[in-house]
């Protein structure tokens, strides 16, 4: 049963709540701690994306296309489609030669609501190189160029890039992966659903190597540094994100799923991290996230004074006057 994670204030009262489960999970797979349904099943989302963005370099396309770090980070992305990721992207076609059009995630504007009204205001001509997972379907195609899979239906579940990342995710989350529920994702590609148990058991094995055949540490090494290294190309601007990691200095990676799912590892605790809001709802994810991250004594003093805006929001009303907060309430029952 979800709990009660978040209540929105008005005045004096509680207006609304927000529901959530969450669970910290060590590399050997020990629940330390839990908030809710610590194996609820639900869809990992785009914080798949960095576990899906091994099979890049397991593939050898990596490699052989030269990318950066930079780039592998984008790959990691739900990224803001500002004009430095567009930059970015555009490079990485070049590399592989092929043009944004062949991308199959969709032409959107930036998820993030600030960018999007200057997007708007400004009229931006808005192409796939703007979408959010942008970098992970040009990570995919670069897969298949090097594999010499074809490209026409690279995002379906029986394509062969697809079932290849299937199988890393399943190794790196420790499950069988015939007991992954998959989906189609907002950017068309097949996305997993699987217990929150296994999402932070894959985090804590990504950031510590533990379980993981020397490929996969490698690889996941190599995921490690390129977010935490670029942490910029992974949100943007004033993304949690970004700030997250900026503000933690190389201790932890952290990345946002579509519907409020949150992923975390920390690489020196050899810990996971999976939360995710019941109603989906983003306001309340980041609030959650900071009080677990608060509790845990993950983050010290310094750092949560840098990531105070998004631990206890205000709720403003249309003049932009503080009515209330957003306050996390979350409880942690530790083992």
């Amino acid at each position: 049963m979800s709990e009660i994670f978040v209540e929105v204030t008005r005045g004096p009262l509680v207006e609304c709540i927000h529901r959530g489960d969450a669970v910290v999970v060590d590399y050997r797979g020990r629940v330390l701690a839990y908030s809710g349904d610590a194996y609820k099943v639900t869809y990992i989302r785009s914080a798949a994306k960095p576990i899906q963005t091994m099979n890049v370099i397991l593939s050898g396309a990596a490699d052989k296309f030269k990318f950066t770090d930079k780039e592998l980070a984008i790959m990691c992305a739900s990224h803001y489609g500002e004009d430095f990721h567009v930059k970015t992207l555009s490079e990485m076609l070049n590399k592989i030669n092929i043009k944004k059009e062949a991308l199959l995630c969709g032409e959107t504007y930036s998820i993030n609501q600030a960018y999007r009204q200057k997007q708007l205001k400004e009229n931006h001509q808005i192409t796939t190189l703007n979408c959010d997972c942008s970098g992970k379907h040009i990570g995919v195609i670069a897969t298949c160029l090097h594999k010499g899979y074809g490209l026409i239906d690279y995002n379906t579940k029986e394509h062969p890039v697809q079932r290849d990342t299937l199988e890393v995710v399943a190794n790196v989350c420790d499950i069988d992966k015939e007991k992954i529920i998959l989906g189609v994702d907002g950017c068309s590609v097949p996305v997993f659903g699987m217990p929150l148990y296994n999402m932070a058991l894959g985090y804590a094995r990504m950031v510590t190597g533990y379980g993981l055949n020397d490929d996969y540490k490698a690889a996941a090494e190599r995921i490690y540094n390129s977010m935490v290294s670029y942490p910029e190309m992974v949100a943007g601007t004033n993304g949690f994100c970004t700030e997250l990691m900026k503000a933690a200095d190389g201790k932890l990676i952290g990345k946002l799923g579509a519907e409020a799912v949150y992923c975390i590892g920390v690489k020196d605790l050899g810990i996971g991290i999976a939360v995710k809001i019941e109603d989906g709802n983003y306001r309340a994810l980041y609030p959650a996230v900071m009080k677990i991250l608060e509790d845990m004594k993950i983050l010290n003093y310094s750092e949560i004074s840098r990531l105070s805006n998004f631990k206890n929001p205000p709720n403003l009303n249309n003049k932009g006057v503080k009515v209330g907060e957003i306050r996390a309430v979350v409880d942690l029952k530790k083992l």
